[in-house]
């Protein structure tokens, strides 16, 4: 039997929400809030997986467990059963998501088929640990220089919001702009949202509704095929210094 309606509604009383509140973090209007909780219309898969991670739960018990007959659960619930790919031993395959399938990723996210058709490997490391989940996203532009653009990011799983860790460095899978790699100041507990920073000064801070991720990706490492050349000024130490500069410039003409 399917609970979701019923889930809904017990969920957004226990966190002590309005159907207004609901609907505002997740991004749509008050009416349908009330129509999901009556059974009168049926969230799209974009919406129960916005559920899923608001609320900590599994999307599978979210639709398949009356939670109001539950006993509270103890510790980090899976946000989602998240699709990964194995071998002919059962044991989990990494798999790499370049840049010209990032928009295909956000989409295919979900799909056994899409994740499949990406290039995967095994790497028998010790830093790669047996019963976890790894990706590898390659990024693109330089806001987190010193890794440059291009780089490849080497990602565990993250299956819980609070198991994200101020100021550490991720890859944030988002609605509106795919896949982002920030450091991540985790703000849900006040305004619903994470605040993403940039590496490279030049670019400013800006917050995302939790409405609007649907997977984290803590960063554990990164590869890339762009050697410095000795004795040379990196360009991002310039880049940094310039804006310093600039800074401290825009703050003399204030003060004068």
């Amino acid at each position: 039997m399917i609970y979701l309606q019923q889930n809904i509604r017990f969920l957004r009383k226990q966190k002590g929400f309005t159907q207004e509140q609901l609907a505002e973090k997740l991004g749509i209007k008050r009416p349908l809030i009330g129509a999901y909780e009556e059974g009168r219309a049926v969230p799209r898969l974009l919406v129960i997986q916005q559920l899923s991670l608001l609320f900590e739960i599994t999307i599978d018990r979210l639709l398949t467990v009356d939670l109001s007959t539950q006993p509270p659960q103890v510790g980090n619930p899976d946000l989602k059963v998240l699709t990964t790919v194995v071998d002919a031993q059962n044991e989990e395959r990494i798999c790499i998501v370049p840049v010209k399938a990032a928009a295909g990723y956000l989409t295919g996210l979900a799909d056994p088929e899409y994740v499949a058709e990406l290039p995967h490997f095994a790497l028998p490391v010790s830093e790669i640990s047996q019963g976890r989940t790894y990706r590898v996203f390659q990024i693109k532009g330089d806001s987190m220089l010193p890794v440059p653009s291009g780089s490849y990011i080497f990602c565990d799983y993250v299956e819980a919001l609070n198991g994200i860790r101020d100021s550490k460095a991720y890859i944030i899978i988002t609605a509106d702009d795919g896949v982002v790699y920030k450091r991540v100041y985790n703000r849900v507990n006040e305004d619903g949202s994470l605040l993403l920073k940039s590496d490279n000064e030049e670019y400013e801070p800006y917050s995302v509704p939790i409405s609007q991720v649907l997977e984290v990706w803590q960063a554990i490492g990164f590869l890339t095929f762009e050697l410095p050349e000795p004795g040379e000024m990196n360009m991002e130490k310039l880049s940094s210094m310039v804006f310093k500069m600039q800074e401290e410039l825009k703050r003399l003409k204030s003060e004068g």
